[in-house]
Parts: C-alpha cells; sequence; structure tokens
C-alpha cells in the first residue's frame, strides 16, 4: 500500500483551482503529514517488519475513512452527489466526463476534482466543457484519498444540489482501497485495453458500484468480448451493473445519465444525441 506504492511522498498534494483560464494554485504541500521512523521494531526477523506495515496500512485507512465519513456528511448536508471514478491511464473518463459536463451542464450544477500526478491538462478539457475544476497533483502518489478529497472541496465550493464528479488518478490498484465520500464507485474500462482486466484486478471490480465499458466504437477493430467482459465481472460483484457505451460517439449514454440519477436525489432527464 502507502509504503511501497510511492503514496507516502512527503511532497503531498498539489490543489489547483482552474477557472476562467487562470490558475489558482495552494502552495501548502502535504500540511499535517507527519511520517514518524520507529527504529523499535525488530530487523533480525522479517515477521516483525511485516507486522509493523500491516499496523500503519490499518492506520491510514482508519485515519482516510474518518475523514470520508466527514466529507459524506457534509456533501449530503446540501445535496451534493460525488460519484469516483475509477480506471488504468487512457481509458477515456475525461472524455466521458467532458460528454457528460456538456449534456447534462443544462439541468444542474457540475463540479470535477481531477486527479493526476501531474500536470493540469485534464482539468483544462474539463473547464472548457464548462464545468467548475479543482486539479488535484498527487505527486509520486497513485490515488486521491478523503483528506485531498476535503481540501479539494474547500477549494472548490461546489454549488448545492451539484454533482460533483472525482476522477481518479489512472490506477486499477490503490483507488479501490480509499474511500472518498462518495456516493458511488464507477469502474471505467475500454476495449482495447482488453477482456481480463475484472480477473487481474479483482478488487476494484469487487468494491464498484457500476462497471463501464467505454470506447464501444472499436469494437470492429479490437478483440473485446462485451459478453464475456460482463460476466467476469458479475462473478467478481453479482449486483455490479454494467453499462455499455462510447463516451466519443454517445452511444449507450442515457444509461450512464439513468444511472447517475439512480445514486441521487435528482434525476437527469435523457438527451438525445
Amino acid at each position: 500500500m502507502c509504503a511501497t506504492c510511492g503514496c507516502g511522498d512527503t511532497t503531498g498534494p498539489r490543489v489547483s483551482v482552474v477557472s476562467g483560464g487562470e490558475h489558482e494554485q495552494d502552495d501548502s504541500h502535504g500540511h499535517g503529514h507527519h511520517h514518524h521512523h520507529d527504529h523499535d521494531h525488530d530487523h533480525d526477523l522479517g515477521h516483525g517488519h511485516s507486522d509493523h506495515t500491516v499496523i500503519l496500512e490499518q492506520q491510514v485507512l482508519a485515519k482516510n475513512d474518518g475523514i470520508a465519513v466527514h466529507n459524506r456528511e457534509w456533501m449530503r448536508g446540501r445535496g451534493i452527489t460525488a460519484l469516483n471514478i475509477m480506471s488504468s491511464p487512457g481509458a477515456g473518463k475525461t472524455t466521458l466526463l467532458a460528454r457528460t459536463i456538456r449534456e447534462l451542464g443544462r439541468q444542474r450544477p457540475i463540479a470535477v476534482i481531477e486527479g493526476d500526478q501531474e500536470t493540469r491538462l485534464d482539468a483544462e478539457r474539463i473547464r472548457e466543457a464548462g464545468a467548475s475544476v479543482v486539479q488535484v497533483n498527487t505527486g509520486a502518489g497513485c490515488h486521491l484519498d478523503a483528506e485531498m478529497i476535503d481540501r479539494a472541496l474547500r477549494a472548490l465550493d461546489p454549488a448545492d444540489e451539484s454533482l460533483l464528479l472525482i476522477e481518479n488518478v489512472g490506477n486499477l490498484v490503490c483507488p479501490a482501497l480509499f474511500d472518498l465520500g462518495e456516493e458511488g464507485k464507477v469502474v471505467l474500462i475500454s476495449t482495447p485495453e482488453g477482456v481480463d482486466k475484472p480477473k487481474k484486478y479483482p478488487h476494484i471490480f469487487a468494491v464498484a458500484d457500476l462497471v463501464v465499458i467505454n470506447k464501444i466504437d472499436l469494437l470492429p477493430y479490437v478483440e473485446f468480448d462485451v459478453d464475456a467482459c460482463v460476466a467476469q465481472a458479475k462473478i467478481l460483484n453479482p449486483a455490479v451493473r454494467v453499462v455499455v457505451l462510447s463516451a466519443t460517439t454517445g452511444e449507450g449514454m442515457d444509461e450512464w445519465y439513468e444511472w447517475i440519477g439512480s445514486r441521487s436525489a435528482i434525476s437527469p432527464v435523457a438527451v438525445d444525441n
């Protein structure tokens, strides 16, 4: 987990508000993140170090879960529906979000938290699509956590009854471990990635509320069996819903919007593509 994947980067996340073409950057790098090195654990036996690591991981997740509860209560109190969208890099998260903003933004406010290790490129795309956005750059970190979302919410200040779309860092491993305070976890996979993603990364599919199979416009050109992928996901998570779509052409987007409505007190209206 954090001790081995680089998430413990002491520089901390950088939160940038991207609005109207101007950037306001929070230069506080990881305040409150103090790393203590305990040299009392047993270096002679591997078991001592392993036990210490497990305890540290449990503490990290317990702290995260406490902040996530606060995030969830704060957003629910304002009627904000937050969705945590996870995928490997290049699966089409930003394209899906940009289309969703252009089409659903007519009905309700939409705000976005963008997670990447570096750059503001995706945040700029989101801003151009018409949503308020905060960019969180995690440095060496490979996922967003609840504390990052707390800081981003303070900078973003989303409107009451808005839809908050959280684009997590591209990674099918660590994001599955961290509750952000969201109302739904979405795992996005794309047809060029291959049909075996649920088998290779079972945990993220097991915790998902929705699996989105994207880039179906490329099915004539790639080897991808939609039914087989859906079956794999259902074995891991029998209750999971699967939506098949193309965020580029718009095919299948109405089902995505219907699912968003099912997680929210405000139901979106079907959009003519």
